[in-house]
């Protein structure tokens, strides 16, 4: 499949399954890092154990009910961006996301959503996108902040993670207020 630039050093690409190599070796780079909040990623423990997900990733993209893709940065797999479905009949999605530990503080997983966002959006002419972290988890949670997402509330024990129960934090951004954001403000 074809990349699709977001920057000079950056781009994402649908996950494909020649891609399960170089998937397992970010999780397992990452694995302590990525664990903390990904339950499933002490599952993987060889590059065929990410076949599932991606093939499961190019179902949903084929029946335009969602996609996972890559994150590329410099040449590198640096994490994972997609949506969880897509509610055609009621225009919205849900986003997930992670980054390897090595990659943080680049501004990656920032511009990567701003770039989805934008698509979603415009492309798709969706109403409602909606993301979700963990109450523990600030990084994840900096990312719809940054991008003028609502926090709505809390789900009590939405997720089971390693260290038990947690509390998920629900951000939403609509259609109408992402439009707001790009119009250039007039001074006076």
């Amino acid at each position: 499949m074809f990349q699709t630039p977001i920057d000079d050093k950056l781009s994402i690409k649908i996950l494909e399954e020649r891609d399960a190599a170089a998937l397992y070796q970010l999780i397992d780079h990452s694995r302590d890092y990525l664990g903390e909040y990904l339950p499933w990623v002490k599952f993987m423990k060889a590059a065929e154990d990410e076949l599932p997900f991606i093939k499961e990733g190019l179902q949903q993209f084929a029946n335009k009910d969602g996609f996972q893709c890559g994150i590329w940065y410099e040449g590198q797999l640096a994490g994972v961006l997609g949506l969880h479905y897509i509610k055609h009949l009621n225009k919205s999605t849900s986003i997930g996301y992670y980054l390897g530990e090595e990659f943080q503080g680049l501004g990656i997983m920032t511009k990567s959503v701003a770039f989805l966002l934008d698509y979603l959006f415009n492309d798709l002419a969706l109403n409602r996108v909606e993301i979700r972290a963990a109450v523990t988890n600030h990084k994840s949670q900096a990312i719809p902040k940054r991008l003028g997402f609502t926090e709505e509330g809390i789900l009590r024990q939405d997720e089971q993670l390693d260290s038990g129960p947690s509390d998920s934090v629900v951000f939403s951004l609509l259609r109408d207020e992402y439009l707001a954001q790009k119009e250039p403000s007039i001074k006076s």
